[in-house]
């Protein structure tokens, strides 16, 4: 039997979702967790992978096992075992056939800005201070739309097949319903990106130029100039990696 796992995690303690040697992954952890609690080896396929630091609000992953076990029972002792920085919402039997990585229709990020010094963000979100154009930035994220090849935000030597996105939805909004009307205007920025898939680095990337576009060091003819290059040094910096989450994973055949 299959099952797919809906969880979520804070990335700051982990080099990324995917097992690395000699290094802390929640791929890893959560492995020796499911192996002790079901008393079998497990060996879990994620989603996808996100980076050292990057966080996932809602990441699936899945694992076979031939034995039935208590799920609710199963959950309430994962979470009791398990590291505070990761929790278990939920563990349900799918198609044999079923495979969180390939099957998944739609990945959304989101990548958090604050622009004043909070001492409780340091690690959710990047404090940037200088002023940005936050329309025009916009402008930018909506040309995102017009492109599929994604090369020149794609980390470097990386073993893809094919550069190509589908991207759903691009933009920026200002501040946040937690936020007091004294600190909507100089807040927290969040920009949303939705994908069929995403390269290496590919959202901190196209975060990066957006700053400089925000910043008025390049103009969105040098935005458009810089996608069709297909050269990443054309592109601007990559963002710190503790302002990435990863929010939402879409299945065909998941309504929950």
């Amino acid at each position: 039997m299959r099952y797919f796992i809906k969880l979520a995690y804070n990335g700051t303690h982990y080099h990324g979702w995917q097992y690395q040697p000699n290094a802390a992954s929640v791929q890893e952890t959560m492995n020796k967790a499911f192996s002790i609690i079901l008393n079998s080896e497990i060996n879990l396929m994620g989603a996808g992978r996100t980076d050292t630091g990057v966080h996932a609000k809602e990441m699936y992953a899945h694992f076979d096992l031939e034995t039935p076990f208590d799920i609710p029972n199963i959950i309430h002792k994962l979470n009791s075992f398990l590291p505070k920085d990761i929790v278990i919402y939920d563990i349900f039997p799918v198609d044999d056939e079923a495979h969180t990585r390939f099957d998944a229709t739609k990945r959304t990020y989101e990548y958090h800005i604050n622009t004043f010094k909070d001492a409780f963000l340091q690690e959710q979100s990047w404090y940037f201070h200088q002023k940005l154009d936050l329309d025009l930035m916009n402008k930018a994220a909506k040309l995102l739309l017009n492109h599929t090849d994604f090369q020149s935000f794609s980390k470097v030597n990386t073993d893809v097949n094919t550069f190509d996105c589908t991207i759903f939805e691009a933009y920026w909004t200002r501040g946040g319903a937690e936020q007091s009307e004294a600190k909507q205007e100089s807040g927290k920025l969040i920009f949303t990106i939705s994908a069929n898939r995403f390269l290496r680095n590919m959202v901190r990337s196209i975060v990066g130029t957006l700053i400089n576009i925000g910043l008025h060091k390049i103009t969105l003819n040098d935005f458009e100039s810089i996608i069709e290059s297909k050269n990443r040094d054309k592109a601007g910096f990559s963002v710190p990696a503790h302002g990435l989450y990863l929010t939402k994973i879409e299945y065909d055949y998941i309504t929950k």
